[in-house]
């Protein structure tokens, strides 16, 4: 099986491959409480920060009642790519590493979020978190970054056919002066994971920077000691991705990722620079660092 480069989707092309909107940021820690749904208890705690949308990084968190789903082919021409059917796993899934997009959709508080994770047969499993199933099992403080003028809003999209969270200009009320300039983006599909982030970077002077969040999909993948994920479809979020000038000045990227694919297996490593190009869609957040 040889990992195809491009993916047709089933609607019109959009022209704006890269959409940015910028804004400034912070961290802070995110605590979430025993017995509340996850999307709710994410909501309170962005509230009392006075944020709307922003990132929050999964790593620890217990989850019960949970329910995801995972890449699927899919079975008609409406779709690249779909989803499975739902699992539910019993008793409490503890989350080794994910990361959770938070934003709205259709008026109400909602995120998008990946994660690997074990269940309590202690099964490894990874995939797509479902808001309106998914509880949280035990307190826990995670970390976050949330944003002000900008949001993540979830739009149809017709390059794709699939509803998808993209950067949207929203002002949130407070003032800035002491925070750090961020850019909320949204990388369209087929086009280089790395080399889009090093391109937008260059094109906007930022040569150092962090990246919080990141979640979405890539064409199977291909990662920095040569291992190579043949099956197209997955579920990717970042662990840990970075932004620093290369030898010759120019921005690097250097991209720590977990994925699940179609058939259920995971993995996890540093991507390739040039070798992973966007199945749907990906969404971060890049906060400059200086030159």
């Amino acid at each position: 099986m040889t990992r195809p480069t491009c993916i047709k989707q089933p609607g019109p092309i959009a022209h704006e491959r890269i959409v940015a909107v910028a804004s400034h940021g912070r961290a802070f820690k995110l605590t979430l409480p025993a017995g509340q749904r996850l999307v709710d208890a994410v909501a309170t705690g962005f509230a009392a920060q006075g944020f709307v949308s922003g990132t929050v990084d999964l790593s620890g968190v217990a989850l019960g009642p949970f329910a995801y789903v995972m890449p699927a082919l899919s079975k008609t021409g409406e779709h690249a790519a779909f989803y499975s059917d739902t699992f539910r796993p019993a008793g409490v899934s503890r989350i080794k590493h994910g990361a959770m997009t938070f934003g709205r959709r259709d008026g109400a508080p909602f995120f998008h979020a990946h994660a690997l994770w074990t269940e309590s047969n202690d099964q490894f499993c990874g995939g797509h978190i479902l808001p309106d199933e998914t509880v949280v099992a035990e307190p826990v403080t995670v970390s976050a970054y949330g944003i002000i003028d900008a949001a993540f809003a979830g739009n149809h999209d017709a390059e794709t056919n699939f509803k998808l969270f993209g950067p949207v200009p929203h002002r949130v009320s407070g003032g800035a002066a002491h925070w750090t300039l961020a850019h909320a983006i949204r990388l369209r599909p087929n086009q280089d994971l790395t080399g889009a982030l090093e391109a937008f970077c260059a094109r906007n002077n930022i040569t150092r920077a962090s990246i919080h969040g990141g979640v979405g999909s890539t064409i199977g993948a291909a990662f920095a000691d040569g291992r190579v994920v043949e099956n197209f479809a997955t579920e990717v979020y970042i662990q840990r991705g970075l932004i620093e000038p290369g030898a010759d000045g120019h921005p690097v990227a250097q991209i720590d990722v977990g994925l699940v694919d179609y058939t259920g297996a995971t993995a996890e490593g540093r991507l390739a620079r040039g070798q992973n190009p966007v199945l749907m869609t990906f969404e971060l957040i890049i906060e400059f660092l200086g030159q």
